[in-house]
């Protein structure tokens, strides 16, 4: 991933946030750009993907009882979609600021048209690993363009951070809970989602044809390719407590999503495979309302509320589990959701409002490659623990991982107004002539 230079011809502006670039985009519907109907519409693209990589998390069971195949055999086909979406988000991150956006978007809905037909025919784990891979693959490429076209569109960068932020959560819950609602209550669910999902793409596909492109082509697509994790050196004292709070949030999201169901059937007697989606639900959905409500305060500072929101509630859910009480485990989750969706609209909302229009594609691959990681190498951790140990230790042992990850970010934050608070009290000399 290459993060590049600021271009010649680019104007800037002062901010609170520093020194930043006018953009403007390279293509525009109107003299007024391409107006609300465009941003909502690529809003629904990004809930679209986020609901396509989610969807498979309540069939899982299905598909061992039909297949037999062993328990650590989903840890890999999950860490086959984690392998696609960083290896892509490493290395197509930053494409869109140099080919358009419309172009990387396109070969990412094709690639997704792919992985759900995979999944509509698959019959056994080895489809069902190529699938997930490509689904990866598809969905790295597709939401760092989307996040940052969303950014285009939306010029004041306001609206889009909590659009941003918004998505990934809300599309995390529909996937599940519609997912989870088809196995319980329709025919052929490991048929009829992804036959949904396909009818999704295709209208996806034609919003993106529709949608005029927002960014010029620039020369250097090819060196962006290369790997390379970095961050613009002005946005690097923000990273400070974003990256634990991005790792403890969104690996709260990948243990749900992992071992929830599991946890809810096995240890909490709730047997309904209705249960597994609405425990992801529970949690995301809860996360996106927060968003919602919270979207007019100010991002830098949601960053400390939302770290103590995670660490409690992941301690009363833990609670909940432990003492199998059903209601205190839900009121945990929705208290996690409640930080969940601060800490993802103080991370997205920063990084929105700071990025250089020529940075966005890569600065959103990298937040999400952070984001990611703390959502996946937990989930497979989790996974291959489950196997060893138990499910009880195991959700224990990554209950607590996240309680301690939560409570280090709310410090560095604490640390961080702290300093500048200081610097801003303590007068700076005044050089004598």
């Amino acid at each position: 991933m290459t993060i590049t230079r600021r271009a010649a011809g680019d104007r800037k502006a002062g901010s609170a946030y520093g020194t930043r670039t006018q953009h403007v985009p390279a293509a525009r519907g109107s003299a007024r750009g391409p107006g609300k109907g465009a941003f909502l519409a690529v809003a629904a693209v990004f809930m679209l993907f986020l609901a396509a990589s989610s969807a498979p998390s309540p069939l899982y069971v299905i598909y061992q009882q039909q297949w037999h195949f062993a328990a650590w055999a989903l840890t890999v086909v999950f860490a086959l979609y984690v392998f696609g979406l960083l290896a892509t988000l490493l290395t197509v991150g930053g494409l869109s600021d140099h080919l358009g956006r419309r172009p990387v978007l396109a070969a990412a809905i094709a690639l997704e048209v792919v992985a759900l037909v995979l999944f509509l025919v698959a019959g056994n784990v080895f489809v069902l690993s190529a699938a997930r891979i490509l689904q990866g693959i598809a969905t790295g490429a597709a939401t760092t363009t989307l996040s940052a076209m969303l950014v285009d569109l939306e010029p004041s960068r306001g609206r889009a951070g909590v659009v941003t932020s918004i998505a990934p959560l809300s599309g995390l819950a529909l996937g599940a809970l519609g997912s989870g609602a088809l196995v319980q209550f329709a025919p052929s669910p490991t048929r009829l989602v992804y036959a949904l999902l396909l009818a999704g793409m295709a209208a996806a596909a034609v919003i993106v044809a529709l949608t005029p492109e927002t960014s010029s082509r620039r020369p250097g697509a090819v060196a962006s390719l290369r790997p390379r994790v970095a961050m613009p050196a002005h946005l690097r004292a923000d990273l400070v407590p974003l990256v634990p709070a991005g790792i403890a949030a969104w690996a709260l999201a990948g243990i749900y999503l992992s071992l929830g169901p599991s946890v809810a059937a096995q240890l909490l007697g709730l047997d309904s495979h209705l249960i597994g989606g609405v425990v992801v639900t529970l949690l995301a959905g809860t996360g996106a309302v927060a968003i919602s409500l919270l979207r007019s305060r100010p991002a830098s500072s949601l960053l400390a509320p939302s770290s103590a929101l995670l660490a409690l509630g992941t301690l009363t859910s833990l609670a909940g589990v432990t003492q199998d009480l059903a209601w205190l485990a839900a009121v945990g989750t929705v208290v996690s959701g409640i930080g969940f969706g601060a800490s993802v609209l103080a991370t997205f909302g920063t990084l929105a409002r700071v990025a250089e229009p020529h940075e966005r594609g890569a600065v959103f691959a990298m937040a999400n490659v952070i984001n990611y990681l703390g959502n996946s190498v937990p989930s497979v951790l989790g996974g291959i623990a489950v196997t060893n140990i138990g499910l009880r230790p195991a959700a224990e042992i990554s209950a607590l991982a996240i309680v301690v990850i939560a409570s280090s970010a709310f410090v560095l934050r604490l640390n961080q107004v702290r300093v500048k608070r200081h610097a801003v009290m303590v007068p700076r000399s005044v050089p004598c002539n």
